[in-house]
């Protein structure tokens, strides 16, 4: 059977891996062109007090369409089914889960994987965030052969794009997953023929884009205006930068480099109120606060929010840590 064919009957067994956002609109695009047999996706999720039942991106887009979704605990636990299946080809994208040896060896065509970075650059689970944070001013897309470990596998094809100053972790989040549904699409061809290249990593070129956790939230503001900058923008949509006011928490979406400098003051005290939010002075300067979100309100501008401070006593002066 050549490629023409298996197209158009629809006949090549494909399984699909994912769960956020970012792999649904993946996933949607291999659904306009191609079979899926069956998805698998994360456990459903309770959130709130009522612990309502929330379902994955990824497990909405296979009721839309019609598709098995399957949720195991551990990926394991479904090894039979997908034997099963026979399938010809498993492509993952922001599963979460490394896949073991025996599901690995279970398609003929192989494992894939898109994940968001030009690796080895940003091998992990938050290349994104870790993109912005870190001062990438480019990172891309990259189809890989999956193996054992995390993200090591040979490159089948990669595509970059620029990271702009504009850009937050959620606007390059969209951007990516955009690229990643084109770049898959395109080579998809070339892996069900035998065609594509398989290109080895260079282990010299090794960086990590580790999951974000709780202190990598935290603003520090003895770090330059740069970093601090990035890693607020880096964090933008989710989870959000933050710190402590008052020993309140305050979380932080948006800033802005300015270029005065207040040598007599400590690195986090406030400097002034602004049109366009407040100053706080870092290790080589000031960063520009410009929209907040106090402990239990909604997102506001950083200027409303420092003149509601004014009237309760002195804002300017104070310590954010």
């Amino acid at each position: 059977m050549n490629l023409e064919d298996i197209n158009i009957e629809k006949e090549l067994k494909i399984i699909f891996m994912g769960t956020p956002d970012f792999s649904a609109n993946v996933l949607k695009g291999l659904i306009e062109n191609y079979k899926i047999r069956a998805i698998i996706t994360q456990p459903d999720k309770k959130i709130g007090r009522d612990q309502k039942i929330i379902y994955s991106p990824v497990k909405q887009v296979g009721i839309e369409n019609t598709i098995l979704v399957l949720q195991p605990t551990k990926i394991k636990e479904e090894y039979e089914t997908l034997k099963d299946m026979e399938p010809d080809l498993i492509i993952t994208c922001a599963y979460g889960k490394i896949l073991p040896k025996e599901i690995l060896d279970l398609p003929r065509l192989g494992c894939i994987n898109v994940h968001a970075s030009l690796l080895p650059k940003l091998r992990g689970g938050a290349p994104i965030h870790r993109a912005i944070i870190e001062g990438y001013t480019k990172t891309g897309i990259t189809i890989m052969y999956m193996n054992e470990k995390m993200d090591e596998g040979d490159i089948i094809s990669q595509k970059e794009i620029e990271i702009t100053e504009n850009d937050t972790a959620e606007t390059l989040h969209n951007k990516l997953s955009n690229l990643g549904k084109e770049l898959l699409l395109d080579v998809m061809p070339s892996i069900i023929n035998g065609t594509n290249q398989r290109i080895k990593q260079d282990n010299n070129e090794v960086t990590y884009g580790f999951i974000i956790k709780r202190e990598d939230e935290k603003i520090d503001f003895s770090k330059t205006k740069r970093q601090i900058f990035n890693q607020i923008r880096g964090l933008n949509s989710w989870p959000g930068a933050y710190c402590l006011i008052e020993n309140k928490i305050i979380k932080i979406w948006e800033s802005e480099k300015s270029n005065n400098q207040f040598p007599t003051k400590i690195n986090g005290e406030i400097t002034n109120v602004y049109e366009n939010g407040f100053g706080v002075k870092v290790s080589d300067g000031e960063i520009i606060i410009k929209t907040v979100q106090p402990e239990g309100k909604k997102k506001m501008s950083a200027t409303d929010y420092a003149r509601g401070m004014l009237n309760k006593g002195n804002f300017i002066g104070k310590i954010l840590s």
